[in-house]
């Protein structure tokens, strides 16, 4: 099987990503494609996460952001995935104020170009406690600042669509940002596909 057209979802933390990916691997699957999701890596981090994380942790973050792509890369038709390099370059820059101590920068350029289709969730619903992520306003405020810096260094404008947060409920539609990504289905509707959890590192 080639590689799987891939999308990822991205932004700050508690902007309903996860809700995203989820609804919109559904749509995939109803499409008649086969689809593969991957999961938010940081959760499974072994050195720290959040305000408290170092800089190894979060270089942590980005290579295990890759392997898991990689793993799951042939998979599927389509990868929908939780975070990119992108945001887990912004929670490094953080802790790092700004500076390159492992000189990741040529790699989250080369890797950001592998992926189809970027969507950011923007921040316009209150933070929620979930026993994982920070509730920290200020934290979030500074993420979000430094996606607004890089981004546009990263990621070709053609490649992006910015969704609120609140925008993503029950009877939002994938239909257009699904198209955009695959192309419209054939007039002989194919049979709607599961979504596949298949086991990775960090399973």
């Amino acid at each position: 099987m080639p590689p799987a057209r891939k999308i990822a979802f991205i932004g700050s933390h508690s902007v309903r990503k996860t809700n995203a990916v989820h609804s919109f691997a559904g749509a995939v699957g109803r499409s008649g494609r086969s689809v593969e999701v991957g999961r938010e890596v940081v959760r499974f981090s072994p050195l720290g996460l959040n305000e408290g994380a170092t800089p190894e942790a979060q270089l942590w973050a980005i290579m295990a952001q890759i392997q898991q792509e990689l793993e799951l890369r042939n998979r599927a038709e389509v990868l929908v995935l939780d975070r990119a390099v992108i945001d887990n370059f912004a929670y490094f820059l953080r802790v790092t104020g700004g500076q390159d101590p492992f000189d990741v920068k040529p790699l989250i350029s080369r890797w950001s170009k592998t992926y189809d289709l970027f969507v950011r969730l923007l921040p316009d619903i209150p933070l929620k406690a979930d026993g994982v992520r920070s509730t920290n306003t200020k934290f979030r405020n500074e993420i979000e600042k430094i996606l607004d810096l890089i981004i546009p260094q990263y990621i070709d404008t053609d490649c992006l669509v910015e969704l609120r947060a609140s925008q993503i409920t029950e009877s939002f539609s994938w239909d257009e940002l699904l198209e955009r990504l695959c192309g419209p289905v054939g007039d002989d509707e194919p049979e709607p596909q599961p979504v596949s959890y298949a086991p990775t590192l960090f399973d």
